[in-house]
């Protein structure tokens, strides 16, 4: 069965750093695109990084310049750096990808369960 889990949120202060990663476990064919959504708290989960399987990039804008998206393909990981934090960073991250299982070769969207960031002003 496949899923994706993510780790490395927790409490920083303003300006600080956190790296998190999300694994695609499982036997898996091939993960595609891979996505870092932020929910803040009562508010919708927006999209903030995308990378495709190439290492193509894209960012929202509130994130750009202090955010970087990357990824192992072999690993079947991405990772969010996250820098200079804000406090309206503050919320749940959760990883997104296209996966294709290798039980039906199949390609799905998977997210994982989500890892708390909180910034502390």
């Amino acid at each position: 069965q496949v899923q994706l889990v993510e780790s490395g949120g927790g409490l920083v202060q303003t300006g600080g750093s956190l790296r998190l990663s999300c694994t695609a476990s499982g036997i898996v064919l091939s993960v595609g695109t891979m996505n870092w959504y932020h929910q803040a708290p009562g508010k919708q989960r927006e999209l903030v990084a995308v990378i495709d399987r190439e290492g193509g990039t894209d960012y929202a804008d509130s994130v750009k310049g202090r955010f970087t998206i990357s990824r192992d393909n072999a690993k079947k990981m991405s990772f969010l750096q996250m820098n200079s934090l804000r406090p309206e960073d503050t919320g749940v991250y959760y990883c997104n990808a296209d996966v294709i299982p290798y039980h039906d070769g199949r390609a799905r969207q998977y997210w994982g369960q989500g890892t708390q960031v909180t910034v502390s002003s």
